[in-house]
């Protein structure tokens, strides 16, 4: 997904003394954070609270006593769980996709501009801008005649803006492949779709085949495997939306579960689409000792009000440490984290007056890490073709650390903490995506190439279709901060 609009897209710490020998309670980054108090809280939904960290309480006493939760265990609840603890990828999960309070199950909605733009007609960048903004606002404008919401999360996706352009280089470079392995993929033409939004790239990859190759459309199959109840409903609605989709009923099947529950071998080739999927992925929060380099997870204490308190431990669970020795094996490259950089000035900084006890966190990738495991278990003759963040603004801080954002009134509101209240913001991040192909290659064994979003799209678009009449392309300038990386057989 596109987080914000424009052309590239998407504190200091104090600490307090260890409670123990493994464990840290770190008072930092919920000072700038703004919570919403919902209705069951019995408060005003469109009062926004601002959080302070001044001389916070002492909670290693509740950390002790609370239980540990997961989000897989929160997924039957109806409520918000206070009086528990989490490890920050659970957190972050069950913020983004409870089946009962979730961001992307009960709060957002996916913009859809109406008709194609035409963009012969548009003069140059900022007119596409303004004619954007200008349909945003009717889109809203509709939505709010139905029910006024104040604090209605709304986004919008390359497949969207610029479709069927889009949707349609995907096809063509899918198709493509597929005629080249044959002798891999037999008769039929398998696709799976992680996520598949309103179901706008579905129809245009399918329109694309159907119009095209004819001979191959017969023995397409098109799955898609989407967490969202809400959204795989939207799914199914699109295939009756016209006579030209309800077509496509027949080759597309709607699977309504989340791929880390995905339990079911498909021996034979698939291609797998995870288009701007892996930013909203969980990730565990790692943060280093400055001196020994001893790395400690990052966990969150939610009390009795419903209020977050970081933690950091020692004992490193086994995903994260998984993660943390595969890519230690995996990496080809130098990257950007804690530890890098001159020992000696990190020595330095981290003796001087009010220092924080840790370096600042990294967010490390764990579920992506178990996807690609999943696609090795289940999939293991896929061919991935994925895109997303490079590098995003706004980010709390951090190495790979995620923008925190909600909508209110139609104004984007970022704030500096990933603790916030579960279902009203989005948390997404930048993948690294040099560390993430060398992670995936040396979990699946398959080889990948990375290239900008923009040089996928050279090749495999037709641009001359989106060009404007100043010659610039928005489908080209816009997503400067996407890259892709597509499976090579």
């Amino acid at each position: 997904m596109v987080h914000g609009n424009g052309f590239s897209y998407g504190r200091s710490s104090l600490s307090a003394p260890p409670f123990t020998s493994n464990l840290l309670q770190v008072t930092f980054s919920l000072s700038s954070a703004l919570s919403n108090i919902s209705p069951e809280d019995g408060h005003d939904p469109n009062f926004w609270q601002q959080r302070t960290d001044i001389m916070p309480p002492d909670k290693a006493e509740e950390f002790a006593k609370y239980p540990m939760v997961t989000a897989n265990m929160l997924r039957s609840r109806r409520d918000r769980p206070k009086k528990a603890k989490m490890l920050t990828r659970d957190f972050i999960e069950g913020n983004l996709y409870n089946p009962n309070y979730g961001y992307f199950s009960k709060q957002v909605v996916i913009f859809n501009p109406g008709e194609p733009f035409d963009f012969p007609s548009i003069g140059d960048d900022l007119d596409f801008y303004s004619l954007l903004g200008k349909r945003y606002t009717e889109f809203e404008d509709a939505l709010d005649e139905k029910a006024l919401n104040d604090t209605r999360q709304l986004w919008h996706t390359p497949t969207e803006l610029f479709r069927p352009y889009y949707g349609e280089a995907i096809a063509r470079y899918l198709v493509t492949n597929y005629i080249l392995a044959q002798h891999s993929f037999h008769n039929d033409l398998i696709i799976y779709e992680l996520g598949a939004g309103n179901g706008t790239l579905m129809l245009n990859i399918l329109d694309y085949i159907r119009e095209c190759h004819p001979d191959i459309y017969p023995r397409t199959q098109y799955k898609v495997i989407e967490i969202s109840s809400a959204l795989a409903a939207r799914q199914a609605s699109k295939l009756t939306s016209s006579a030209s989709a309800r077509g496509h009923a027949k080759h597309v099947e709607i699977i309504n579960k989340s791929i880390f529950n995905w339990d079911v071998y498909v021996g034979a080739p698939c291609f797998f689409l995870a288009l701007e999927v892996f930013d909203n992925f969980g990730h565990d929060a790692i943060r280093y000792d400055p001196f020994t380099e001893v790395p400690h997870q990052g966990m969150v204490l939610i009390d009795k009000h419903g209020d977050f308190y970081e933690f950091y431990t020692k004992q490193i669970d086994p995903v994260a440490s998984r993660y943390l020795r595969i890519r230690h094996a995996a990496h080809r490259k130098p990257f950007a984290h804690p530890l890098s950089g001159s020992r000696l000035l990190r020595h330095f900084k981290a003796r001087l007056p009010l220092a924080a006890n840790l370096t600042v966190p990294e967010y490390i990738p764990t579920r992506l890490m178990q996807f690609f495991e999943t696609l090795r278990e289940y999939f293991p003759l896929h061919q991935l073709v994925t895109s997303d963040f490079h590098g995003l603004d706004e980010r709390v801080s951090g190495y790979w650390s995620p923008v925190v954002q909600t909508r209110f009134q139609r104004r984007t509101i970022p704030v500096g903490t990933p603790f916030v209240q579960q279902g009203y913001f989005d948390i997404f991040f930048p993948v690294n995506f040099a560390v993430m192909e060398d992670i995936y290659q040396a979990i699946t064994g398959k080889l990948t190439r990375v290239m900008t979003q923009e040089e996928f799209l050279k090749r495999w678009a037709y641009v001359e279709e989106t060009r404007t009449r100043s010659g610039e392309s928005p489908m080209l300038s816009w997503y400067q901060n996407a890259s892709v990386m597509l499976g090579v057989t």
